[in-house]
Parts: C-alpha cells; structure tokens; sequence
C-alpha cells in the first residue's frame, strides 16, 4: 500500500468553490480501482493551504487514476483557482 499527499494552495476568496471541487474530486477517486482511503485537510496557519492524503493499493493505481481523463476533467476546474502548481507526493513504508 502508498499514500500519495497532494499540497495545493488556493487563490484568495475562491476556498468555497474550491471545496465543493475538490470534494468532486475525492468522490470520484473513492471509486477508482485501488483506493482504499482518503482525507482533505487544511494547514492551520494558512487556510487557502490545502492537502489531500490518500491510501492505494499499489502505486499502479494510484498512477492509472492520475493520469485517468476523469481526473484530467475534475483539475481542469480546479487549476484556476490554485495560484501555485499542486505538488504530489507518493509515499510508502520504510
């Protein structure tokens, strides 16, 4: 299993869009083959500051829902409202 953290930042007065978004986002990756769980979450010390963490079962299907035209789809709404390129992390145990 990996855990894939996704740090996004987003552009003043836009937080309420980009929640109803996002959450979009995370509904859908809930049915993607392979993901096992997932939590949004919000950096206490700046709130347009923002991370999804996310288990997979493998690094396959976390790959394969990436680069999937759904997602593709959803981030074409939710890039505009980011004023910083989202960062992506995959993580596994050591």
């Amino acid at each position: 299993m990996i855990r894939v953290l996704i740090e996004r930042h987003i552009a003043e007065s836009l937080e309420y869009a980009y929640e109803e978004r996002s959450r979009k986002v995370l509904q859908s990756a809930v049915s993607a083959p392979g993901f096992v769980s997932g939590e949004a979450l919000v950096d206490s010390h700046d709130p347009n500051h923002r991370f999804t963490l996310s288990s997979w079962r493998s690094e396959a299907d976390w790959q394969r829902w990436l680069l999937s035209e759904e997602r593709r789809e959803l981030m074409a709404e939710l890039i505009p409202m980011m004023d910083r390129d989202e960062i992506i992390t995959v993580l596994q145990h050591s």
